[in-house]
């Protein structure tokens, strides 16, 4: 398993459009075709404008993949008047 943070800081007066959007996209992704196990949208508590989207894959290949599909394209688009700077993406594994 891979779990994958997206982090994203979100334009002042955008969040509330932002929450909208990705939550949708979050349903979208869990679908089986990616490969995600689970996914969640976080909320900084300090900082309104920053967001974490944690995601559990089922592998490394698939989060690739996902990187590659044209959903992907077409979220990044959306998404593009909502976000400020370029998303962050961490990626974690479980240790054994």
């Amino acid at each position: 398993m891979m779990n994958i943070g997206l982090y994203y800081n979100v334009k002042k007066g955008k969040e509330e459009e932002f929450e909208k959007l990705f939550k949708g996209v979050i349903e979208k992704l869990k679908t089986p075709r990616f490969g995600v196990i689970n996914a969640k949208l976080y909320k900084d508590v300090e900082n309104n404008n920053e967001y974490l989207i944690y995601s559990e894959w089922k592998d490394l290949d698939s989060f690739k993949a996902f990187m590659q599909s044209e959903e992907f394209h077409e979220t990044t688009k959306l998404g593009r008047d909502l976000i400020d700077g370029t998303p962050k993406h961490r990626l974690f594994s479980e240790l054994k």
